[in-house]
């Protein structure tokens, strides 16, 4: 009987599942957070602004992902500002209605290449074994995202939970991109191998790199 050897380099995987953390969390916006009010406040009329766009992206991001209210959003600012004075506290009113009026910059771009994903995150703290006896749910969210390769930027991004396949997002992650430029190539992993993307792709004129079952149809 032939012996299994992995050879994955153990380091390296550990490191980026870690780094998979990153994606979630991010306060880089603290660096640049003088800077980004100066350019915003330049030449407005009225009250000037008090936080950077790329603060109330934060919240929004944290509203999205883990469905925070909005009141909660403004006792995280004050937890935050305790451990760092940087994080000015902002009220929750003014959260909601800086969302509502937020310009995210959308570069057009006419070569992308879109690279599709998912990872899953926990949402609840059930063991495994009360899961098994009670046969409780598991509990996961899922973030899809697509990404333009080539510049490196979020181009699409849906949340399901852990029973929506990724094979179902893809169609709604390219339209996403789309808004975002004219998309070439798009790139994923087995789980999107159906018929239904192939032909969604074909018809609106995008090379698909994704990888199919050995036993695919040619269809």
């Amino acid at each position: 009987m032939a012996k299994y050897i992995d050879n994955r380099d153990w380091k390296e995987t550990n490191d980026k599942y870690v780094r998979r953390g990153e994606f979630y969390f991010s306060v880089g916006f603290l660096e640049e957070w003088d800077e980004e009010l100066e350019k915003m406040n330049n030449g407005k009329v009225g009250k000037p602004f008090q936080f950077p766009d790329a603060y109330i992206q934060f919240f929004y991001f944290m509203r999205t992902i883990f469905h925070v209210p909005f009141r909660q959003l403004e006792g995280i600012s004050r937890a935050f500002n305790k451990f760092n004075p940087k994080f000015r506290i902002i009220d929750y009113s003014s959260i909601a209605k800086r969302k509502i009026a937020l310009n995210l910059p959308q570069d057009y771009s006419d070569d992308m290449v879109v690279a599709v994903d998912s990872s899953g995150m926990k949402v609840t703290n059930r063991g495994e074994w009360m899961r098994e006896k009670w046969k409780v749910r598991r509990g996961w969210i899922k973030v899809h995202i697509a990404v333009d390769v080539k510049r490196k930027k979020l181009v699409g991004l849906k949340i399901t939970d852990e029973r929506t396949g990724d094979n179902k997002v893809l169609p709604s992650l390219v339209d996403q991109a789309e808004k975002r430029g004219k998309v070439n190539r798009v790139i994923g992993d087995g789980a999107y191998d159906t018929r239904d993307n192939f032909n969604l792709l074909e018809e609106r004129g995008i090379d698909p790199v994704i990888k199919v079952r050995k036993n695919a149809s040619t269809r």
